[in-house]
């Protein structure tokens, strides 16, 4: 059977691709290799009643154009807020930031009145530089070293945008660009559960530490997102994250988009340096005018294409390619809810996050762990209790908690994955046990989800959640390689479109959506 293109991977991306490409008249067909459609933004029911957001399990970054245009409501889409964060500390003491500003002011007050006032031209510092990088996320990254006029118009208009901003915003954004999450948060604060919180955003997705240079781009990375025009707003979609994935394959679906699910693609069909097509792993085939892959460089290139039909150097830019996965999840159904020694009893601070992350020291020694091949002897953890907010996810009185971990080195020392899973989720238990002793007597199911699991399951190499990291030099114009940011491929016909391109991971949708007016702007020439 014959298509104008077929999509490779079913996830959010490849999702949302598709659904565009169908809504300017294209046949389009989607192939996922799971029974389920979602890749890592995905709802299963592990245990009966318990619905787990296996990897993915907040939502901030999709885009608002993406939620306007597809009409994802009517599709069932409802992100629910997810009102702040509750840091627990050793000492009994707690750091609790909620949504509403006064509120947040004078908690951080209680630890510290300078940095109560610093906060808040520290949000607006970064609401400025969240307004600057925020139209980016749309473009098409320019090539520097082409002499097409459009990239030079591009950059130019960059240059300018950059130009008029004031200069303390002009600064921050190189600071930002340059420093390690820490250092910066160090000009504004002294509190030291506050920076190693808000620090956290800084290595989500990257084998760094807190005091690594590049961690400082990657906290305004996550401060970017939005729930209906508010920065830095977190939710959970009803229904777990895979509701999202289905409200975009909803809209797709309505479009025309015909979606087949355990469809395992073996190999990108190739003639005459162009795609024509897919082999599935039974042997069958479809083929196609266009393809496009929301897989990562390896397994679309390395896997699929094969080297012998791609250009040396820019084999080579794919070896050299950063995965470096470097975290896991545990997700647990519970009897009851856990009760933490410095807030005791089912209060609203258990209705937003609850972060392991009670000092810089502590964030910095998991990552000294993680450096010489051992996942995290004290991880930092990001905890959320979906079914409070969503009752829909457990059954009445029983709750679902989930456990964002950090770090799980996908090589390690001493030992494969398979044999320290349980280990590795004993530690996470443990940590947890130290601010909420409960939490080993109210447990009923646990699913451990390792970096190796991310690569055999979800197809996402090395384990990285971000289909690579998001590093400077992994960014804009240099993902996933320089020369090749566009969306497009050395293989005629081939394009890219999940979160190894610009701008990159979370549950975001731009790249499949800016890799799908590529392809339509390129098929129109």
């Amino acid at each position: 059977m014959h298509y104008d293109v077929i999509v490779i991977g079913g996830g959010h991306n490849g999702l949302v691709n598709a659904a565009y490409l169908a809504r300017a008249g294209r046949k389009v067909l989607v192939v996922e290799r799971r029974h389920v459609l979602g890749g890592a933004a995905v709802t299963e029911e592990l245990h009966p009643g318990f619905k787990y957001s296996v990897c993915s399990y907040v939502v901030s970054l999709l885009r608002p154009e993406i939620i306007r245009e597809l009409d994802l409501p009517k599709h069932g889409l409802e992100i629910l807020p997810l009102d702040g964060t509750f840091t627990p500390m050793p000492d009994g003491n707690y750091l609790w930031r909620v949504n509403d500003h006064a509120t947040t002011r004078r908690e951080i007050a209680r630890h510290s009145k300078v940095d109560a006032e610093a906060y808040e031209d520290y949000g607006k510092a970064m609401v400025e530089m969240g307004r600057f990088v925020k139209p980016i996320l749309t473009m098409t990254p320019p090539d520097p070293t082409s002499l097409d006029p459009r990239g030079l118009r591009d950059l130019l208009s960059l240059g300018r945008r950059f130009q008029a901003l004031p200069a303390q915003d002009q600064y921050n954004q190189i600071q930002l660009m340059t420093m390690s999450a820490v250092d910066f948060l160090d000009q504004w604060f002294e509190t030291d559960v506050l920076k190693a919180t808000m620090s956290a955003s800084g290595i989500i997705g990257t084998f760094l530490g807190v005091r690594s240079p590049g961690t400082a781009y990657v906290l305004l990375h996550h401060y970017m997102g939005e729930i209906d025009g508010a920065f830095r707003s977190w939710g959970l979609s009803r229904g777990g994250t895979g509701a999202i994935s289905n409200a975009i394959a909803g809209a797709a679906r309505e479009a025309g988009v015909e979606i087949r699910t355990r469809t395992a693609v073996s190999k990108i069909l190739v003639k005459e340096g162009a795609a024509a097509g897919v082999v599935l792993d039974n042997g069958d085939y479809f083929t196609a005018d266009l393809v496009a892959s929301s897989l990562d460089p390896h397994q679309t290139f390395i896997k699929m294409v094969g080297e012998a039909h791609l250009p040396a150097d820019f084999t080579a830019e794919v070896a050299r390619y950063k995965y470096r996965g470097s975290s896991g999840k545990v997700n647990l159904a519970l009897d009851a809810l856990p009760d933490f020694t410095a807030l005791p009893g089912a209060g609203p601070h258990l209705r937003g996050a609850v972060s392991i992350s009670p000092s810089v020291d502590y964030m910095e020694r998991a990552y000294d762990d993680a450096k010489y091949g051992r996942f995290s002897r004290r991880p930092y953890i990001d905890i959320v209790i979906p079914s409070l907010t969503d009752p829909s996810v457990a059954p009445p009185g029983k709750h679902v908690m989930s456990c964002f971990v950090q770090y799980a080195p996908y090589h390690l020392k001493e030992g494969t994955w398979d044999g320290q899973r349980e280990a590795f989720g004993d530690i996470v238990i443990d940590t947890v046990a130290e601010y909420a002793p409960n939490i080993r007597n109210i447990i009923l199911h646990r699913q451990v989800v390792t970096p190796l699991d991310l690569e055999r399951e979800w197809g996402l190499t090395e384990g990285n959640i971000f289909q690579g990291e998001l590093t400077l030099e992994q960014l804009f114009f240099l993902r996933p390689a320089p020369g090749w940011a566009q969306y497009k491929t050395p293989i005629r016909n081939l394009y890219m479109c999940g979160s190894a391109t610009h701008p990159g991971g979370g549950i975001m949708g731009a790249p499949g959506r800016n890799a799908a007016l590529r392809m339509l702007k390129e098929k129109r020439k």
